[in-house]
């Protein structure tokens, strides 16, 4: 059965009207980052954060930078990294055809949601970034803003692991052969963004195999560590010596290498901030 969303004590997100508007805001007067766009980054890589939770705080940003739009009070984009508890989402449109068990008994919680795409899991082991910026300030563009993130993970993958990914046009996400490593969804509401990409890095696959991900049905999902593993067995050594290392390391490796490169890739500045859903 499809789970409720509760609401964030901060805001109302339900009332949200997702909807677009092309108005150009006037240049804010930079302070703290000159050079760059300001991006708040709240970062609980470790956490294991119920998705509810982080969706409905999306939300609560996404409602509060629109009001400080309309006011030209619009100084800093937001980034959010955490993993989540085990949970299947559906996008806007999905199908439940591609959902391979009784949604009335699933066996993790099940949410509809606005992000595009079709359903996905989300749980330990798996890297998850939501971007919620302001594209008035990088480009006005939905594709270049896909197109983007995936660059994220191919530098990520190739910087840290020599893992060579790319792209399949037509399909959203980074794959390293057939196998999809990072899925991406986002929502758009006058030109902010929010959702965002997921990529798996220690994660248990086997849920993946209780859904079609991403609703194609001829092509599986891979880890970067099951790729290093097999790199590791093929070769009699792993890549770049990453064959000792254990998973929480690896997740540190992966955390720090995706941190770097969306900074580099959207030009922002990182401000750190305690998250309010750790000290609530």
């Amino acid at each position: 059965m499809f789970c409720s969303i509760p609401t964030w004590k901060l805001g109302n997100p339900s009332k949200i009207k997702h909807n677009s508007s092309t108005a150009i805001l006037k240049s804010p007067t930079l302070t703290r980052c000159q050079a760059k766009r300001c991006c708040d980054c709240y970062d609980m890589y470790k956490e294991l954060v119920p998705y509810a939770k982080a969706w409905s705080w999306q939300k609560t940003i996404v409602d509060e930078r629109k009001a400080q739009i309309e006011r030209d009070e619009d100084l800093a984009d937001t980034l959010i990294v955490l993993q989540h508890q085990p949970v299947y989402t559906l996008g806007t449109g999905s199908s439940e055809e591609n959902i391979l068990f009784d949604v009335k008994n699933a066996p993790f919680e099940l949410y509809r949601t606005e992000r595009g795409g079709e359903v996905t899991y989300h749980g330990p082991g798996q890297l998850v970034m939501y971007p919620i910026i302001n594209l008035r300030y990088h480009e006005m563009d939905l594709h270049w803003y896909l197109r983007s993130l995936e660059e994220v993970i191919i530098r990520v993958l190739s910087s840290s692991f020599s893992i060579e990914a790319s792209r399949i046009d037509g399909l959203t996400g980074v794959w390293v052969g057939g196998r999809k490593l990072a899925a991406i969804g986002i929502r758009v509401s006058h030109w902010v963004t929010y959702h965002g990409l997921a990529l798996n890095v220690t994660t248990d696959l086997s849920p993946f195999q209780q859904i079609v991900p991403c609703g194609i049905r001829d092509r599986q999902v891979g880890s970067i560590k099951g790729l290093l593993r097999e790199h590791s067995h093929s070769n009699g050594r792993g890549t770049e010596n990453h064959q000792d290392i254990n998973d929480v390391q690896l997740i540190d490796i992966t955390h720090k290498s995706l941190v770097k490169e969306f900074c580099e890739v959207f030009q922002v500045d990182l401000q750190c901030k305690p998250s309010p859903l750790l000290i609530s």
